[in-house]
């Protein structure tokens, strides 16, 4: 799943790079971001998990991996986003935002391919030493109840995104 999610990732990103050279910036933004999509899902199903959503994956990814390694990318997942949602529902798009979201695709593909061959690397080393030994439940709950707050925060968040409902 993670190699189809990520050539999907590089089919839609030269499909956006064409789209762009022949002024087509509606489908150039819509394609860019699709292409970040699947390069994220390709990060998703690495740790194992599926999406529900876009959002949702955007909130799972922030979740799963720690800032230091997807920090800057996740901006341009966000961005992409925002700007692929006006290209396809409110017909907002122009040359520059296609040109940055083409731009944003080409990173956070080979940011999120430098990512899977670093874990893979580390996948690799780890399976030559001896496996650790399991950890109590309770253990691995105390780890991630700090998370509890912030899932419940985006949970609320995406709901309001849904409802349209005002920020309190």
């Amino acid at each position: 799943m993670v190699s189809k999610e990520l050539d999907g990732a590089k089919d839609d990103l030269e499909t956006a790079k064409k789209s762009l050279r022949a002024g087509d910036y509606k489908w150039a933004t819509v394609q860019a971001y699709y292409s970040i999509f699947h390069a994220a899902k390709a990060l998703l199903y690495n740790k194992n998990f599926r999406e529900r959503s876009h959002r949702g994956l955007l909130s799972a990814l922030k979740l799963l991996y720690p800032s230091k390694i997807i920090g800057s990318i996740m901006e341009d997942f966000s961005e992409a986003m925002r700007l692929r949602e006006q290209a396809d529902y409110g017909l907002v798009y122009s040359e520059d935002s296609a040109r940055v979201s083409v731009e944003d695709a080409e990173s956070f593909l080979e940011e999120t391919t430098k990512i899977l061959g670093r874990l893979s690397a580390t996948e690799k080393k780890r399976s030559t030493r001896r496996p650790h030994a399991s950890k109590p439940l309770a253990e691995l709950r105390g780890a991630f109840k700090d998370r509890e707050k912030l899932v419940r925060e985006g949970i609320r968040e995406l709901d309001r995104e849904h409802r349209k409902e005002p920020r309190s």
